[in-house]
């Protein structure tokens, strides 16, 4: 007769007792997610990452300038269909990031407006050349922190659904 302990591995193996309850009321997203960026209602592929504190955003051709007498940055973000949009903004801080070589390099942070699903919210995003990469929008926790939980093993789940123009 196999032991306490073997049924409750084989049970954690099978995924049997992992109750959905734990996530709440939170809805369950793909890793990878359509997403609306404001202003604009850019729509860009993101990827969803638990690991990373904040969002980032790949930005092209920046430019920092001064308007009354605060720091702003304009740049382009383009989508995978090729479509693209020139923002300005002004940057509320410098974000240090650690580089995967030592050493570290600052970026500029913006607020934008991300809408995922239903859920929308204005928060901080640091501009990156984040062209080596798929997507070029990392959604971090900053946005995902107690609205929903990653699915792994699905991608693609929800539209932006945030009604356009309401978040300009």
């Amino acid at each position: 007769m196999p032991s306490i302990g073997a049924i409750l591995l084989l049970a954690v193996a099978l995924g049997v007792g992992v109750s959905p309850a734990l996530a709440g009321d939170k809805p369950a997203l793909g890793w990878v997610e359509k997403v609306r960026l404001y202003p604009g209602g850019l729509i860009l592929q993101a990827k969803l990452d638990s690991g990373a504190e904040f969002c980032s955003l790949n930005a092209s051709n920046l430019t920092e300038f001064t308007r009354q007498g605060q720091k702003w940055v304009k740049f382009q973000v383009a989508n995978h269909l090729g479509q693209t949009k020139t923002f300005e903004c002004q940057v509320r801080r410098l974000a240090k990031i650690k580089r995967r070589g030592g050493g570290f390099h600052r970026r500029p942070v913006v607020k934008l407006g991300l809408c995922l699903g239903n859920l929308f919210e204005e928060v901080e995003v640091n501009l990156a050349d984040r062209t080596g990469f798929i997507y070029p929008l990392l959604i971090g926790r900053n946005f995902m922190r107690g609205k929903l939980v990653i699915d792994p093993a699905t991608m693609f789940t929800v539209e932006p659904q945030c009604p356009q123009g309401e978040h300009e």
